[in-house]
């Protein structure tokens, strides 16, 4: 698996799988909901200066993608404050690649990344409707809640939850 930084003409194709990602949870969520957290994870804040798109690459086929937004950024377009710390965004895995170690793989290098910039954590924030993920940044990583930092997106009850890691 290659893991390497994004190329402006993937950005179509990078959307798309991460919206046929997230496809997994439009039936845990009001479609209102659905429809802000698509807006969302289409938008172009993955391209503003220095947050590092990254991708993971077999046999030249994108398997996932995930976002590294740089400290001190407005990663959540106005939801929440500015991090001391770098934060993991917008990570999505292609279904066919689940459980392969692809996410795994993108998460080692945002942590590997933050580690080289001299950052002594890392963070990130999740839908509560997301197990999976959760389980992933929780069990194996060791991320801990920030609830502090949590916010509600819809003003519909469901809370995107803060997570935040020592590296």
């Amino acid at each position: 698996m290659m893991i390497r930084d994004a190329r402006k003409e993937e950005l179509p194709f990078i959307r798309e799988q991460r919206v046929k990602a997230y496809e997994d949870h439009i039936e845990k969520v009001p479609a209102e909901h659905w429809e802000a957290l698509k807006k969302a994870i289409s938008s172009e804040a993955d391209q503003q200066e220095n947050v590092d798109l990254i991708v993971a690459e077999v046999n030249d086929v994108i398997l996932g993608s995930v976002a590294l937004f740089p400290a001190k950024t407005d990663a959540y377009e106005g939801y929440v404050d500015e991090m001391d710390y770098p934060e993991i965004r917008v990570l999505a895995v292609d279904s066919t690649a689940r459980g392969k170690g692809v996410a795994s793989a993108l998460i080692d290098e945002c942590i590997r990344r933050a580690k080289a910039k001299g950052f002594d954590a890392i963070g990130l924030h999740t839908g509560s409707f997301m197990d999976d993920a959760i389980g992933l940044y929780q069990g194996k990583y060791g991320f801990e809640r920030m609830p502090e930092y949590d916010f509600v997106p819809a003003d519909d009850g469901i809370v995107v939850k803060a997570f935040k890691k020592m590296i």
